[in-house]
């Protein structure tokens, strides 16, 4: 599985560890990854996911799940994201 948030497609960066004396090492910057299950209200139903702490805090902030695919670049979203905010646009307007 990806180190990459499922919502922003936050992933991993690297850098240098700086010792005292300016030795530089590589070292890996981790995402804050969470297992959690978001709520769709469209739909009715709660998806599991992989997401950041960030993205997390943004969905709240943004009014939930369905209003955040709303408002994402599809190209940051995993596959999964993609086919549940195809999913709730269709729901939300049925004759489109």
């Amino acid at each position: 599985m990806a180190r990459r948030c499922e919502l922003t497609g936050k992933s991993v960066l690297t850098g240098n560890n700086v010792s005292h004396a300016n030795n530089k090492t590589r070292r890996r910057f981790l995402p804050n990854l969470c297992n959690t299950t978001l709520m769709s209200d469209a739909l009715g139903r709660s998806f599991r996911m992989r997401i950041c702490a960030h993205a997390l805090r943004s969905v709240e902030h943004r009014g939930g799940l369905d209003a955040f695919l709303l408002k994402a670049a599809d190209g940051d979203l995993s596959a999964q994201a993609l086919r549940i905010k195809k999913r709730v646009v269709k729901a939300q307007n049925p004759t489109a």
